[in-house]
């Protein structure tokens, strides 16, 4: 009896550590499956602000003509030419609001985007002169050139270097309200002329940013853009030595180019989460 009892607790033993082993086996090769976590997608309308600062140049020109029993020697026209070609710097604060949408097609980002922004560019310039066929006498040009709100229409175009980080190119409309006031005065005769540009100018805007999803909607971005507004002119002929000169006309015009470097904080509604492991 006791031999039985002693080969059934063997038995019961050998079948006891098979399945230990069995278990602890099956343990080392199934693990629990991983939660899987949300993957930002770039799809979808967003809303944001910006901030940023600007710099600049305008290159406003003023010229008069040479016709028939008029006011000016050859040589004056060419001087005043000269001197009223001027050049303007200016730099400041930029910032505004940015609204766009997105689609995101795998790594590729495709966007439309406006924005409208205080612009703050103003700047003015003043050149003195001989007359080169009557010195002492002299003649100025001031100018001066300022544009208040800036305004883009642009698309996008980017890659996802991570789910969560794109780098985009950017290029569209740039469009500006361009003043320009001129004014010519002499010491000859008291001679005087002014003029003015109020002028809604379309140009172009092209640029490169990146931009990063920090979650729950809401991403962070960088922003270069360059802007060229062309060139805007008008003609006077209210040239006045005491009496007026109707026939003496006088050309001014300005063309402004900026250079923009801001950051923003954009919000994106809806658009769908992926799940990755």
């Amino acid at each position: 009896m006791n031999k039985f009892l002693l080969a059934a607790a063997s038995v019961v033993s050998v079948i006891l550590g098979t399945a230990s082993v069995q278990a602890a086996d099956l343990a080392a090769h199934y693990t629990k499956a991983p939660v899987m976590a949300p993957v930002y997608n770039w799809t979808g309308f967003y809303v944001g602000g910006n901030v940023g600062g600007q710099w600049g140049s305008a290159n406003p020109a003023t010229t008069t003509l040479f016709p028939v029993a008029a006011y000016f020697a050859d040589s004056s026209v060419t001087a005043i030419g000269t001197v009223g070609a001027q050049h303007i710097n200016s730099s400041g604060v930029t910032g505004g609001f940015t609204a766009g949408y997105n689609w995101q097609v795998n790594n590729a980002v495709l966007g439309l985007e406006g924005d409208i922004n205080y612009f703050g560019f103003k700047g003015s310039a003043s050149s003195t002169a001989v007359y080169p066929c009557c010195a002492p006498t002299t003649f100025t040009v001031n100018s001066s050139v300022s544009a208040d709100w800036l305004a883009t229409i642009r698309g996008r175009i980017g890659f996802l270097a991570t789910p969560s980080w794109l780098i985009y190119a950017t290029g569209g409309a740039a469009i500006a309200e361009v003043r320009g006031n001129f004014s010519f005065t002499d010491t000859f005769a008291g001679a005087t002329e002014s003029g003015a540009i109020r002028d809604t100018r379309v140009g172009w805007t092209a640029g490169v940013g990146g931009e990063y999803a920090v979650g729950n909607g809401w991403s962070l971005k960088a922003e270069y853009l360059y802007v060229d507004l062309g060139r805007s002119s008008m003609t006077s002929n209210n040239f006045n030595v005491g009496v007026a000169l109707p026939a003496q006309t006088f050309t001014h015009s300005v063309d402004l180019k900026s250079n923009i470097v801001r950051v923003g904080v954009n919000y994106k509604f809806g658009g769908p989460v992926v799940a990755r492991y």
